[in-house]
């Protein structure tokens, strides 16, 4: 446990699944309701540095997270993403998968996803 990560001192009223490799808690700045984050018990900063064990709980819980917000909330699909290092964005450097509920008309036009990350590469479709 890291003193000053914001995920290993998490108020445990927050967490909403815990097992013995991850935990899941919504995330405190949503992009949309049900927005939550999946994170490794371990304080391990990159998904490339994760063991087999802690990889399958992950997912395991990314997947239970998916089910458990599409009865809550009834989204439309999902994005699922990682900045994984500070040059692709990721500000808390302990490894977090945020799971976005997307609903039709949160955005005028959803086409390239994560693409938006570098917006002049997003719109593919419109190259000539």
């Amino acid at each position: 446990m890291k003193h000053n990560c914001p995920f290993c001192n998490l108020d445990a009223e927050r967490i909403i699944y815990l097992d013995d490799y991850c935990i899941y808690f919504r995330d405190v700045f949503p992009i949309s309701p049900g927005h939550t984050l999946i994170v490794p018990r371990r304080h391990i900063a990159s998904l490339f540095d994760v063991n087999e064990t802690e990889r399958n709980a992950l997912f395991s819980a990314l997947d239970i997270a998916k089910r458990e917000i599409d009865q809550e909330f009834q989204p439309d699909n999902y994005n699922i993403g990682i900045n994984d290092g500070p040059a692709a964005g990721q500000t808390v450097p302990h490894l977090h998968i945020h799971l976005i509920p997307r609903y039709k008309g949160d955005c005028d036009d959803p086409r390239g996803g994560v693409r938006w990350i570098i917006p002049d590469k997003a719109k593919y479709w419109d190259e000539s």
